[in-house]
């Protein structure tokens, strides 16, 4: 049984009215018409739902007892479709993005600013987490848009770059190497060096720089954040290699930040989206506001 919206508002027309004439003008209906949307709905439902007279119909004990259940139904149906354009229109709704702290950080805080600026009944929820926390957020569609270094494989994701990220060395700011302009995997040769943990992105492709520079680091202590490895090289325990994005966070603890010179360290970042399931109308705005924004007026980033 399938009864149709249209007869629904007839059948509550009517009860309203009082009288086919009165809510058939009301529905812009002839009264015709009107009457055989009530007869197919009383067909569908087993029985009468009015008693007809002369003059009048009123609500069976059966028509009175549905009467409210009605009305609520075609409540719902309206809150439901005026919910839906409002989804389409981005004039309410819910948005999750992930981003690796030195993103959530740097770029993405003005960017979510602007958003919300423009689409200010969104709610934004912000998973700030390690790169590969990331990914998994948005392949299980926990996050819409995540904020990452290029993944090595995209394993059906998309992406979309924003900027070029170039590493850098940290060392406190009397470090002897503190005055360089540049430096290169073999300047750092002779120096302690704390690294992100074993496994992560950034610590397969420090590892990778050096052993194409044809050495190894000599890594003293292990963390799984940034600004943890931060923390380390102001202690003296040794110098980090990290991206420039996280270059504001090292400032803050008054380190300093040498651009290195190596081709392997130089990593795009961008936004990534499940390529199967597509954005929602919220999404996408966030996702055309980041393809159309300058995220290199930091002089250590470029165009990707």
């Amino acid at each position: 049984m399938s009864v149709s919206y249209k007869n629904m508002c007839a059948f509550v027309s009517v009860a309203q009215a009082s009288t086919f004439a009165e809510a058939a003008e009301k529905l812009c209906l002839s009264q015709p018409a009107l009457s055989t949307s009530i007869k197919n709905m009383e067909i569908q439902l087993g029985g009468q739902l009015f008693t007809r007279s002369t003059r009048r119909v009123t609500l069976t004990p059966e028509g009175a007892i549905f009467f409210p259940i009605a009305k609520r139904l075609i409540e719902d149906w309206e809150c439901a479709l005026n919910d839906v354009q409002d989804l389409f229109s981005v004039q309410k709704g819910r948005l999750t993005v992930a981003s690796m702290p030195s993103f959530a950080e740097g770029p993405l805080a003005p960017l979510l600013q602007d958003y919300h600026q423009r689409h200010p009944n969104i709610m934004l929820r912000v998973l700030d987490v390690v790169m590969e926390r990331v990914i998994e957020a948005v392949q299980s569609g926990r996050a819409d848009i995540g904020y990452v270094f290029e993944p090595e494989t995209l394993q059906g994701l998309v992406f979309e770059p924003l900027l070029i990220d170039h590493f850098c060395a940290v060392m406190p700011s009397n470090h002897q190497l503190a005055c360089r302009s540049t430096l290169s995997l073999e300047d750092l040769r002779s120096y302690s060096l704390v690294a992100m943990n074993t496994g992560s992105s950034i610590r397969l492709w420090v590892d990778n720089a050096f052993e194409q520079a044809g050495f190894q680091a000599t890594v003293v202590a292990e963390a799984s954040q940034l600004g943890t490895l931060g923390q380390l090289v102001k202690t003296g325990l040794g110098l980090a290699i990290v991206p420039q994005l996280s270059r504001q966070q090292m400032l803050t603890k008054s380190l300093c930040c040498v651009p290195l010179d190596n081709a392997l360290l130089k990593k795009r970042v961008g936004m990534i989206a499940a390529s199967a399931t597509g954005l929602s109308s919220a999404a996408q705005k966030l996702w055309n506001i980041g393809k159309s924004r300058d995220f290199c007026s930091n002089i250590h980033l470029s165009q990707p």
